[in-house]
């Protein structure tokens, strides 16, 4: 159960403080009270009144001085919906489908309500899908996202200001018949700036304002039977759903290779335009303005642990931090029968747009990472890290920083 917090309430002009406690479980772990800048959307301090209106567990992770803030729900399965690194006035910087969450609807086939990091599984495709059912088309008419990790809230077994943590068990089964049982455990943690320092190996200067969160994923088997690759396997998949500009560019550098160009996908939904994915010896640039529905993926052959967004718009940087398992299977989600189940990606980039009826889930823009996929016995599990950071502010600073993290100059990629 969620622990109760204690909030402060401010009363004007005399400023007295005066702990208040939420007595009611079906409240939300938030107070109701409006904070600042709740009508400007873009906000965090907009999204966080939204969420609190239209859901009903809503978790914050704030640090000491309150700038640094992630907002979870256990309603979507302890997603992170969004965070900011500047509070309330703070960009935020998730994507959340306003009319969707509003509407208090479920939709049959996939509810984008968005979020900065979401927890699926994989495939997505082939023979071993869990998206699709046996004897279905390959098609965007036939694809279900299962309800565990799509409608389904989770329960929540420990939260306070710096962590969280979800779990819950289910039940899936692939398209050639296996089914799985499985208990998910699903923790979010706030980093603070020396834990992310840390994990960028670089200081991050005062001009530059910083958010950061790990998760660590898991899944177990509870079944009888043990999971083998002849009958299918399961990856933890991690999805952050972003807002998109027209100055938006996704950074994925990769280990330079003779065959390199061909250990990256890019026709998951068509070729993209050369224009939208330049591709040189060891980074790749990927549009991503919610204009053109496209995909790429990278292989964990040559993919290294990190993976960027730059808003030139904003001037926010996104680092992605992920593990890449060289000898590891990764499962392929290409929507076809596949030769080769277990050669996938370890990360990849989604860009939202229209589809050819003209409908339009977003527009979004997604980063993603995956894990191996393992054989587990009966009570086996495995576990899957992720790190995202935001950092935010002068353009000099950022550029600095993402020409030592990514091996890149920003000025080459805003011309």
């Amino acid at each position: 159960m969620m622990h109760k917090r204690l909030l402060v309430c401010i009363f004007a002009p005399l400023l007295l403080f005066t702990a208040c406690n939420n007595n009611h479980e079906n409240k939300s772990t938030i107070e109701n009270a409006a904070p600042k800048d709740s009508t400007l959307k873009g906000t965090y301090a907009y999204d966080l009144t939204f969420l609190k209106k239209h859901t009903r567990k809503i978790i914050e992770l704030q640090n000491e001085e309150g700038n640094a803030r992630v907002l979870l729900s256990a309603d979507y399965q302890g997603r992170v919906m969004t965070s900011t690194s500047s509070g309330d006035s703070g960009t935020s910087y998730g994507w959340l489908n306003y009319s969707l969450i509003e509407s208090n609807q479920k939709k049959k086939q996939f509810n984008p309500v968005g979020g900065e990091e979401r927890f699926w599984m994989g495939p997505e495709g082939g023979q071993y899908s869990i998206y699709f059912k046996a004897g279905d088309s390959f098609n965007i008419a036939h694809w279900r996202v299962p309800p565990v990790i799509d409608t389904i809230p989770y329960d929540v077994i420990q939260s306070d200001n710096n962590h969280a943590v979800f779990t819950k068990n289910t039940t899936v089964t692939n398209y050639s018949g296996t089914k799985f049982n499985i208990s998910i455990n699903r923790r979010i943690d706030l980093l603070d700036k020396s834990a992310i320092e840390a994990k960028l190996n670089l200081p991050i200067p005062a001009s530059v304002h910083f958010v950061g969160f790990e998760t660590t994923n898991s899944i177990q088997n509870t079944g009888n039977e043990s999971w083998t690759k002849e009958k299918g396997l399961l990856s933890i998949w991690l999805l952050s759903m972003m807002t998109p500009t027209a100055q938006t560019t996704v950074i994925i550098p990769f280990s330079p290779s003779k065959n390199a160009r061909s250990m990256i996908t890019d026709n998951y939904f068509g070729q993209i335009p050369p224009e939208r994915l330049i591709i040189k010896d060891s980074v790749l640039y990927f549009t991503c303005d919610g204009k053109l529905r496209s995909k790429i993926g990278l292989s964990p052959l040559i993919a290294k642990n990190i993976a960027a967004s730059f808003d030139f718009k904003n001037n926010v940087l996104t680092l992605l931090l992920l593990h890449v398992d060289k000898t590891g299977r990764y499962v392929n989600s290409k929507w076809e029968l596949q030769k080769q189940p277990y050669k996938g990606d370890v990360v990849n980039s989604y860009n939202d747009g229209p589809l050819q009826d003209g409908s339009q889930m977003g527009p979004f823009y997604e980063i993603e990472s995956s894990s191996s996929a393992s054989e587990l016995k009966k009570d086996e599990k495995q576990e899957y890290k992720q790190t995202v950071c935001h950092l935010q502010g002068d353009y000099s600073a950022l550029r600095d920083i993402a020409r030592k993290l990514l091996g890149i100059n920003l000025d080459e990629i805003k011309k």
